[in-house]
């Protein structure tokens, strides 16, 4: 099918292409940072456990591993991690297949850049189980591929999902914008030298150089993304 849009490169912004645009999903994209933490609550008050509000931030955004290994260690249950990774993904796909809200703007914007035929990669912390799951909502038609947070040795705040992503699609990270809502997700992207949005959703998240933050992805655009690569690149 032939297309009227501009093809991926043809626009630059001081000769500097996008080459690709890469995702996170759970607040980013997917309205359910919450749904973790209520699962999280939950399973642990099974256990007898009550979970310390101030831990939100210290679990939002991490790999499965982390965030579940801390509140193990914070609380003392008595649950092995692989126990309590099954229990909270559980808990967590039984709330999205009640409810999935997207975040504001996310439609619109994954709408545009696959008319623009921008590739695209979600690169998320979460399992494949409830990666697949999402995708159904928000489109899997988006994404030349996906990374889930269980197929690399090293997750996020590692580089190596956004360079494996980056690699995926044939494109130079330094060429690849990143949507993040977290902290966690930010340093990943900023370490595998990309250019990152930042739309903080649970924690609030500073400006820094080749960072620039934003309210919501309803003011994120294809011309903002392009202009993204005009701006300072981060130093790591």
């Amino acid at each position: 099918m032939t297309s009227t849009v501009p093809a991926l490169g043809t626009r630059t912004a001081e000769g500097s292409a996008l080459q690709a645009v890469l995702l996170d999903m759970d607040g980013t994209l997917v309205d359910t940072e919450g749904f973790w933490w209520d699962a999280e609550v939950e399973v642990f008050a099974a256990l007898g456990h009550s979970l310390d509000e101030a831990w939100r931030d210290v679990v939002v955004g991490g790999p499965m591993s982390r965030s579940a290994g801390f509140l193990i260690e914070a609380t003392g249950a008595d649950i092995t991690l692989d126990e309590l990774t099954v229990l909270l993904n559980d808990g967590f796909e039984d709330r999205i297949s009640r409810a999935l809200p997207l975040m504001p703007g996310a439609a619109r914007l994954l709408a545009e850049l696959s008319a623009h035929e921008v590739p695209m990669a979600l690169v998320s912390a979460s399992h494949r189980r409830i990666i697949d799951r999402v995708l159904g909502s928000i489109g899997a038609h988006h994404f030349a591929l996906t990374v889930a947070g269980d197929e690399v040795a090293r997750t996020k705040p590692h580089p190596d999902p956004y360079l494996l992503a980056a690699s995926g699609l044939g494109a130079d990270p330094a060429r690849c914008a990143v949507i993040e809502d977290t902290a966690t997700g930010v340093a990943a992207a900023e370490a595998a030298g990309c250019r990152v949005v930042a739309v903080p959703s649970v924690a609030p998240i500073g400006p820094a150089a080749g960072r620039t933050v934003v309210p919501s992805l309803e003011h994120v655009d294809l011309s903002f993304l392009h202009g993204l690569m005009s701006t300072p690149a981060a130093r790591n």
